[in-house]
């Protein structure tokens, strides 16, 4: 079981180096925050549209399939199980659906009338409405379940993909210095812009020590073969108890050796001890990026609006 290998979420793919890669990380996070804002008041149409370009753009990116391949896997398993579970469950309407004409007035229309009566207008075809698209002994769906099924299966799939493909291809001190870039102007209302952005470096780095941690108390749990049977209930959670003891440890003893060789190397406050990582220049490849984001919106504003 190798969880950094098998799932890589946080965690950025530095060879080999896409074209995504190379975009400016403004740029970058201006797409995902179009991502993670575009499918509110939204249509299934567009929510639909959004799991097609983010899969469309991991293969044109051309990141390699070891990557991609079992995450994405699981992440659309999951999604599928859950479109398949909400369509099925109660809508959360309570009620029970009924032909809109009564009995009497369908014995009426059943009645034959003079073609010239029920004609339909020129260019349309008479459509039968139907709520409960099946139902069969315990299943039953209708067009609310159906609909809330779509938008929760494919949010999920928007958040979780379109972050992770973002941290996947940008580097933390891309990420921290495009975050710092953008917030300056909140330096005049005295906001510590430059402590925010060393926080959120060192987070992101402290992802993979996390689950290298998590990796190597898992290792240890199996090669020591407990019978987990004889332990029973109550054992077991003692066993996975002392397991999460220990990871607070081994991170918090992570963290104290983080700071120490921080303090080691001089570093007293981010205004004084600055490294600047990355020069961000907006190149050809950024302009276009800014011009399809601007094509994205105006394609959203058209045929994505919830009507």
């Amino acid at each position: 079981m190798d969880l950094l290998r098998s799932l890589p979420i946080g965690l950025y793919l530095e060879q080999p180096q896409t074209w995504m890669h190379k975009l400016d990380p403004r740029v970058k996070f201006f797409w995902l925050m179009s991502f993670l804002t575009t499918y509110l008041y939204a249509n299934n149409l567009w929510r639909v549209l959004l799991v097609v370009i983010l899969i469309l753009a991991t293969l044109i990116a051309r990141i390699p399939r070891r990557v991609w391949g079992q995450q994405m896997g699981w992440l659309l398993a999951l999604c599928f199980f859950v479109l398949v579970i909400l369509s099925v469950s109660p809508d959360g309407y309570g009620i029970n659906y009924h032909p809109r004409l009564p009995t009497k007035q369908q014995a009426v229309a059943a009645q034959p009338t003079p073609s010239s009566a029920i004609a339909p207008l020129p260019g349309s075809t008479p459509q039968e409405y139907k709520y409960v698209l099946f139902d069969k002994g315990l299943v039953r769906a209708t067009r609310h379940s159906v609909d809330l099924a779509i938008r929760v299966s494919t949010m999920v799939f928007t958040l979780i993909y379109s972050t992770n493909l973002y941290l996947l291809t940008t580097a933390p001190e891309e990420i921290t210095a495009a975050i710092e870039n953008l917030m300056q102007p909140l330096q005049r209302f005295k906001i510590p812009v430059t402590e925010i952005t060393l926080t959120l470096t060192l987070s992101l780095r402290f992802i993979p020590l996390v689950l290298e941690e998590i990796q190597n108390l898992v290792r240890s749990i199996m090669t020591r073969a407990i019978n987990w049977k004889k332990l029973g209930l109550k054992g077991a959670v003692k066993v996975w108890m002392l397991v999460a003891e220990r990871l607070l440890e081994n991170l918090l003893l992570r963290a104290e050796q983080m700071a120490n060789a921080m303090m080691v190397r001089g570093f007293t406050s981010p205004s004084e001890h600055r490294v600047q990582w990355h020069n961000l220049r907006l190149g050809r490849r950024d302009w276009l990026a800014i011009a399809f984001l601007i094509v994205f919106w105006g394609v959203r504003l058209a045929i994505g609006t919830e009507v």
